[in-house]
C-alpha cells in the first residue's frame, strides 16, 4: 500500500508519535502551521470521513482533545478534509490539531458567507433529514 499514513502506523517511516492504541495514532507534524500542529488519524485506512467506523471517528475526536488539553492551548483549529477540492493532500482521514498562538502563527480561514434563503433551507433541512 502506497499510503504514507498507513507506512507511518506500521512504522515503516519514522514518526513524532504523540499517542498510540489499537485504533488511534496521534504524532506532531513535521510541516507545522505552528508550534504543537498534531495529525491524529485512525488506523483503519479510509480516505473520507464517511469510509470510518464509528468507534474509530469517536476516539480520534476524544484523542484530539487529550491532545489540545496536555499542550495546554486556548485557542487552535481542528480541521479535516475530504477530497481534493476540500484540500486533503493524503488520502487517509486525519485530523489536524492547529494551535492559534496569536493572530499571524497557525491557520488562517477565510469564510466567504454569503445570505441563505429561508424557503431553501427548508428545503435543504428536509431533504438532509430524510436520509438520516
Amino acid at each position: 500500500m502506497a499510503c504514507i499514513f498507513c507506512k507511518i502506523i506500521k512504522g515503516e517511516i519514522p514518526s513524532l508519535k504523540l499517542f498510540e492504541s489499537e485504533k488511534t495514532l496521534a504524532f506532531l507534524d513535521i510541516g507545522p502551521l505552528s508550534r504543537g500542529h498534531s495529525l491524529i488519524i485512525p488506523k483503519h485506512h479510509g480516505a473520507k470521513l464517511h469510509d470510518i467506523p464509528d468507534d474509530q471517528l469517536a476516539e480520534v475526536l476524544s484523542v484530539t482533545k487529550k491532545i489540545a488539553v496536555a499542550q495546554g492551548v486556548q485557542d487552535y483549529n481542528v480541521l479535516q478534509n475530504n477530497g481534493r477540492i476540500a484540500h486533503q493532500e493524503v488520502d487517509h482521514v486525519h485530523f489536524h490539531l492547529i494551535p492559534k498562538p496569536n493572530e499571524t502563527e497557525g491557520l488562517g480561514i477565510e469564510w466567504p458567507t454569503k445570505p441563505a434563503d429561508k424557503g431553501e433551507l427548508q428545503k435543504l433541512l428536509e431533504e438532509i433529514k430524510s436520509k438520516m
